[in-house]
């Protein structure tokens, strides 16, 4: 399941025809190739990570990240990685986190995850948005400060912030004759 599909799930329970048909995935599949286009991409081989900037486009399987500036830190190796090999097929399992930020946007297919900023953990296998965050599937909608999915749990939390309290628009599914 994904990162809204959890909470929906979580924030009321198990809708049969809306939930009945999804199947649990990992939420970044450490088997598929990472592409990430950008503006301009900064290495830092002795800090193990990059930094790529301006409209960036990230695409890993059928998800889609979408930021002003996203950060890959990756797992001590013995390899030196350069520049050009930083962000290849065998290291996408390399991979320790995440960061997006600035008008993210995680898409896959019809569910949509947005908020200023999203830490993706990968050995935890946790994912984080903050600020302004909106999940959505059709018209279902969960609006909040944070969410926070624990994927190997298969729990999701959205958190309020000050002066503001979780919103949850969500549509009965029709039932199939």
């Amino acid at each position: 399941m994904t990162v809204w599909m959890l909470v929906l799930f979580t924030v009321v329970g198990n809708p049969a025809g809306l939930w009945g048909q999804m199947k649990a995935k990992a939420a970044m599949d450490r088997n598929q190739p990472l592409q990430v286009d950008s503006d301009r991409l900064d290495a830092y081989n002795a800090k193990r990570m990059v930094v790529f900037t301006g409209n960036v486009i990230a695409v890993q399987g059928a998800r889609t990240i979408r930021a002003d500036r996203l950060t890959i830190y990756y797992k001590e190796d013995s390899k030196k990685k350069t520049a050009g090999s930083a962000v290849s097929e065998t290291d996408s399992g390399n991979i320790e986190k995440i960061e997006a930020k600035g008008n993210v946007s995680v898409i896959e297919g019809e569910r949509i995850a947005t908020g200023d900023d999203a830490l993706f953990e990968q050995v935890a296998q946790k994912i984080t948005l903050t600020g302004n965050v909106v999940l959505k599937e059709g018209e279902n909608v969960i609006r909040g400060n944070k969410a926070t999915v624990f994927l190997e749990e298969d729990r999701g939390v959205v958190e309020g912030g000050e002066n503001k309290r979780v919103r949850a628009t969500i549509f009965p599914s029709e039932k199939k004759q």
